[in-house]
């Protein structure tokens, strides 16, 4: 690897953590914690025939089932998701966003999408351009 690879990875580092900064102030101002707006955006980001599940957010998030299951019912309390059993199997939880959890949703990820057009898209754009041009490892 050359030293402008170095580079262009801690410049990569530092563009993802300036954008997580950005991103978790901006959900605390909408009432959230990062936690629940990334599971806001898993909930509604599911891509599967069904709702996601406690499951599948606890994946999504890299936490355990039991923390995923604490953090939705206190997202249910605040209005946020409702979780409802599935028709097949009872045991398993399907959630889906709430017209508040929606609207708080839309918010923030236009608030993200303008910081990355802002901030983020050109150094990106060059990170990856330097990064094809090293040739790898």
């Amino acid at each position: 690897m050359r030293e402008s690879d170095y580079a262009a990875l801690a410049q990569f580092r530092y563009q993802i953590r300036s954008f997580l900064a950005f991103s978790e102030a901006a959900a605390r101002r909408q009432g959230l914690t990062p936690q629940q707006h990334q599971a806001l955006l898993g909930i509604k980001g599911f891509v599967h025939p069904q709702h996601a599940t406690v499951g599948d957010i606890a994946r999504f998030l890299l936490i355990r089932h039991h923390s995923a299951v604490e953090l939705l019912n206190r997202m249910a309390k605040l209005g946020l998701i409702s979780k409802f059993a599935d028709p097949e199997d009872a045991r398993r939880v399907h959630l889906k966003l709430t017209g508040k959890g929606e609207q708080k949703l839309r918010a923030l990820s236009r608030k993200n999408i303008e910081e990355l057009r802002r901030a983020a898209s050109p150094a990106l754009s060059r990170l990856f351009k330097s990064f094809r041009h090293s040739g790898g490892a």
